[in-house]
């Protein structure tokens, strides 16, 4: 098994190769899938604010408690009204305390969207430098563009095993007392030792060596040049991990500032992208002494 680094030079190669109809299928492909995510999220979000407290949803998302009809209220008046008008897990998608089989599909797809919504996007430049390479082959503009969905799905994939993960981790949490009712943390060690650890693998080998490879993809299936939507999806799996070992800690920073905080998944979605797109040394350091200083800070008010 060959394997084929792309450069500065075949970077620019696929983007006229890339210039095609078959491209903006690609891209049109992506942006549904992403688009998808984003409403579903919105659409939980939405279903919450006119009854809800949106503070106890994590930081930031107080701004959202001008929309419902507590506005104006005391915290206390705020958190007594909504126990009694509306009943965890009556809104749409919003799982119940319990956590049986049902809330946990419920967890597992608001997880799959949020994959959608934030990871998809990420993977743009790479799948746009996909399509040039496949494409110099010679192989039908129709087949180089199923092969490129193929390896979005496969990505994808990656992600969505991230979700299963994610959803186990939250039921853990929350049979232990980590999260509240609005999946948002419970204690300040569970926020900082999310803070910490996301902020110090931002340093590590590992880190840096899956952030070069998606600055950089390197094309694992190189014998399968040939546009097919088997090889796709595999080259799929290989970018999706190199992906999730660039990502994983970053994403798992929802942990600490509220799951369903969408003030934070559009912020946190957006640092991913730039990180993934610009090549700096600087702004992958930047993100792990903010992480850390953060945390540093909320246990000095635990002390002090």
């Amino acid at each position: 098994m060959s394997v084929v680094t792309s450069n500065n030079g075949s970077q620019e190669q696929s983007g006229l190769h890339a210039s095609g109809r078959g491209w903006p299928i690609v891209l049109a492909f992506v942006a549904i899938l992403s688009i998808g995510g984003w409403t579903y999220l919105v659409a939980m979000i939405a279903d919450m604010v006119p009854v809800m407290d949106m503070t106890e949803a994590g930081p930031g998302m107080g701004l959202f408690n001008q929309f419902n009809i507590f506005r104006g209220l005391s915290d206390e008046a705020r958190a007594a009204l909504a126990v009694i008008c509306l009943p965890a897990g009556a809104t749409f998608g919003m799982p119940t305390p319990d956590l049986n089989g049902i809330d946990l599909l419920k967890v597992f797809l608001m997880w799959s969207m949020m994959s959608m919504a934030m990871m998809l996007p990420t993977a743009v430049p790479m799948l746009k430098t996909y399509f040039g390479w496949i494409g110099t082959e010679g192989s039908g503009e129709r087949s180089v563009t199923f092969a490129v969905m193929a390896c979005a799905l496969g990505y994808l994939s990656i992600w969505l095993g991230y979700a299963v993960a994610a959803t186990l981790a939250q039921w853990l949490l929350s049979k232990a007392g980590g999260l509240n009712d609005m999946m948002a943390p419970a204690t300040l060690a569970l926020t900082t030792s999310v803070l910490f650890a996301a902020g110090l693998y931002q340093f590590t080998p590992a880190k840096k060596s899956c952030l070069q490879r998606c600055w950089y993809p390197r094309w694992v299936f190189a014998g399968e040049r040939q546009a097919g939507m088997t090889s796709g999806y595999r080259e799929g799996l290989i970018q999706g991990l190199t992906c999730l070992g660039c990502c994983w800690a970053v994403m798992t920073v929802m942990f600490a500032v509220g799951l369903m905080n969408i003030v934070w998944i559009a912020l946190l979605g957006g640092v991913m992208a730039l990180e993934k797109t610009f090549p700096s040394r600087v702004f992958p350091a930047a993100i792990g002494v903010f992480l850390i200083a953060w945390a540093s800070f909320l246990t000095a008010t635990i002390y002090f």
